[in-house]
């Protein structure tokens, strides 16, 4: 069970990854900016968006919009349209979390080894 969970990751790192580095490039090309500056820059965008949606998917509250219409869900009044989330969607929240947190993390650290500016070592 590990095994298929850790190649779906590794195929989704390599999926963000590429796409931010294709990304990064052309618009370093389009400013002018250094190739590995600009992957670095992207490397961390993109790390710290995952970061930042990771935290909002986790901190959803207990409640949920009742039925699939959520439209017109601000003028509705009182608790007629809502109901508590299910067991299932809680652990949804949190495992769609530890995947934004795990990945963002992991592009940020891609962006400090890629970065030209500053020496690990």
């Amino acid at each position: 069970m590990l095994i298929p969970a850790l190649r779906r990751f590794a195929q989704l790192l390599v999926a963000v990854g590429a796409g931010t580095t294709v990304a990064s490039i052309l618009l370093g090309l389009l400013v002018g900016a250094s190739l590995s500056r600009s992957i670095a820059i992207g490397f961390y965008l993109v790390g710290c968006f995952l970061l930042i949606g990771g935290f909002f998917f986790g901190s959803r509250g207990p409640v949920r919009p009742r039925g699939d219409d959520t439209g017109g869900m601000l003028f509705r009044l009182g608790t007629r349209g809502l109901r508590w989330a299910t067991t299932e969607e809680h652990e949804e929240a949190i495992n769609t979390s530890a995947v934004f947190l795990s990945l963002g993390f992991v592009l940020i650290l891609l962006g400090v080894a890629s970065d030209s500016r500053h020496a690990l070592f």
